[in-house]
């Protein structure tokens, strides 16, 4: 095994298999929450999978302790888990916003408490939140809403728990190609309204960032891995934004 451990949940796909890649590459031990393991073919000495609700507070509990009987420790959480869909105001129900919120939100919370009952100096925490936890959108509220709370979750975080040297940060991405946001954005009351989903992206790449395109998953990636390094010792409470221009700050 590596020194070094990092926690992802819902890291068996996506961006979240994608950061697990990066870390097990930088030679970290990498153990993932999640409700279905997918594909991942990681070398069985370094990787640990943990079936977890994430909406499910006892999951949570239960995927700290299970990582720290494998390996130890926990050095880097990331709350990558979530998922976003739009919706109109007329059309939202209790259900749609209770799993959203849990998914999305409480998720970052409580695991974020487990993880911190036992880590030690220099560890971290990394919440993936996104633009839309800065600034509304049209038939996203309640996604909006979730997110704008992980972006005040991390800030709170970092002030509290800076004393013990923990670290707490978010990376905030705009549109990124996962299968997930792809299958969200092709549904009607999303911003395409179900129209080509190409064009509206290449359209909004061109029209709203600085650079002309869009982020990678590789890119966020990247930044959760500077984050959770030494070279950001002295970078917490801050929400980045990957978005290639979109917002500036």
């Amino acid at each position: 095994m590596y020194t070094k451990t990092v926690l992802i949940t819902g890291g068996t796909r996506g961006l979240g298999k994608i950061i697990a890649e990066l870390f097990l590459k930088n030679e970290y031990n990498i153990v993932l929450a999640a409700r279905n393991v997918y594909d991942c073919n990681f070398p069985k000495e370094f990787y640990k999978y943990i079936k977890t609700d994430v909406r499910k507070v006892d999951d949570l509990q239960k995927a700290v302790s299970d990582t720290i009987e494998w390996a130890g420790s926990i050095d880097v959480l990331i709350n990558n888990a979530g998922y976003s869909e739009w919706k109109e105001l007329s059309n939202i129900d209790e259900l749609f916003w209770d799993n959203m919120i849990s998914t999305n939100l409480k998720s970052v919370l409580f695991a974020s408490k487990y993880a911190a009952n036992i880590m030690q100096p220099k560890a971290s925490i990394i919440n993936i939140s996104s633009l839309a936890g800065k600034r509304g959108s049209a038939n996203n509220s309640v996604y909006c809403a979730s997110k704008f709370g992980v972006n005040g979750i991390t800030q709170a975080l970092a002030k509290e728990l800076g004393i013990k040297g923990i670290r707490v940060n978010a990376v905030c991405p705009v549109y990124l190609r996962t299968e997930g946001l792809e299958n969200a954005l092709k549904e009607t009351q999303s911003p395409t309204k179900g129209d080509n989903l190409d064009n509206f992206l290449t359209d909004f790449a061109k029209t709203q960032t600085a650079l002309g395109i869009l982020p990678t998953e590789e890119q966020v990636a990247n930044t959760c891995l500077f984050l959770a390094s030494e070279s950001a010792a002295a970078i917490t409470g801050q929400c980045i934004n990957v978005d290639c221009g979109v917002m500036p700050q």
